[in-house]
């Protein structure tokens, strides 16, 4: 399996080259809310790049083999814009993530909640909150992947962080494969803050859709760990989306159409204004003082994973200082215009 992922390695590298030389895989300028980033073409590889490495993952599982190709294919279609409809590209969300949910067998077994835990014991109600949970997931992901390395740290310290509390069994996935997905992932992250590569939404999605099917599984394996743990090392992109759906409909503007009001895209214009005027000292400065803050609370909910109490301080210690950064910086930024 070295070999393979040696040979593997070399061929991404050439891949990479020849798209860049062929000009193939571009993504090309011109969206409003992407105007932080796309000043010159990149290659959307980073989809094409992970696909194989997620795919070993449990690679035995025709239903998850399938859930991760027609994730990969949603999102390969919206890069090469096939799949334009926001509308369209969110049903085909809807019908993978329920197809997903319910041969994968994911399920969110407890909320420590007694009544609401009643409610997850219905198993249709626990299809549709569990594939709620991931469609959240996978579209808060998508927006957050917006300047260079944000989404990709993000998850990679997720990865990590469940690697360290050993709560991935074999029984789930082969612990040396994940492994080398740690080290794909640290190349394209390289990658992506040179400005080199993206990973586009087909990147996003089938990295995303990874990660919540593995902190399902944990979930499941692992019914001491409080639910609430599990909640918090993904609060960044859930909250991302959910405070975008409320922000849109405040503003009786479609949820589904994106827009350049995210945290990110605040954040970035706020430090390009007052500190670096290169786009991409700014994209990078932006990526890294958001996922600093995010990686510490992630790494200090990691000190106590069993208790809920502990847990559900800190997602609202989370949430207050998101809120309240996002406040400012919306002034801020109206005070420049």
């Amino acid at each position: 399996m070295s070999y393979f992922y040696l040979i593997y390695s070399i061929s991404i590298i050439l891949i990479f080259l020849y798209c860049k030389k062929k000009l193939f895989f571009l993504n090309y300028t011109g969206d409003n809310h992407q105007f932080f980033s796309n000043y010159k073409n990149i290659p959307l590889l980073g989809g094409i790049f992970l696909i194989i490495p997620i795919l070993l993952m449990n690679y035995a599982n025709i239903f998850y083999f399938s859930s991760i190709i027609l994730i990969f294919l949603i999102g390969f279609f919206s890069d090469r814009k096939i799949l334009i409809s926001p509308k369209k590209r969110f049903l085909f969300q809807i019908a993978l993530i329920l197809f997903s949910v319910v041969f994968l067998n994911l399920e969110i077994l407890s909320s420590r909640i007694i009544y609401f835990d009643t409610l997850l014991q219905i198993n249709i109600f626990n299809i549709f909150f569990t594939s709620f949970c991931l469609l959240i997931l996978l579209n808060g992901s998508n927006f957050i992947d917006g300047l260079n390395g944000l989404l990709l740290v993000y998850m990679t310290f997720v990865i990590i962080i469940l690697l360290k509390l050993n709560l991935i069994s074999e029984a789930t996935l082969d612990k040396n494969l994940l492994t080398y997905l740690l080290f794909f992932l640290a190349i394209l992250t390289l990658l992506n803050f040179c400005n080199l590569l993206m990973l586009g939404d087909a990147g996003a999605y089938i990295l995303s859709f990874f990660v919540g099917y593995l902190i399902i599984s944990c979930h499941k394996e692992n019914p001491n760990i409080s639910p609430y743990f599990f909640i918090l090392i993904i609060w960044y992109p859930c909250y991302e989306n959910l405070f975008s759906i409320i922000r849109k409909l405040r503003s009786k503007f479609s949820p589904l159409n994106p827009d350049n009001q995210h945290l990110h895209q605040l954040l970035y214009t706020f430090i390009r204004k007052n500190f670096f005027n290169n786009k991409l000292t700014a994209n990078n400065a932006s990526s890294v003082l958001i996922n600093t803050i995010n990686l510490t609370v992630i790494y200090i909910s990691s000190i106590e994973p069993h208790s809920s109490i502990y847990q559900i301080r800190l997602i609202i210690i989370s949430l207050l200082i998101y809120t309240l950064i996002f406040i400012f910086l919306k002034n801020k930024i109206k005070f420049y215009e």
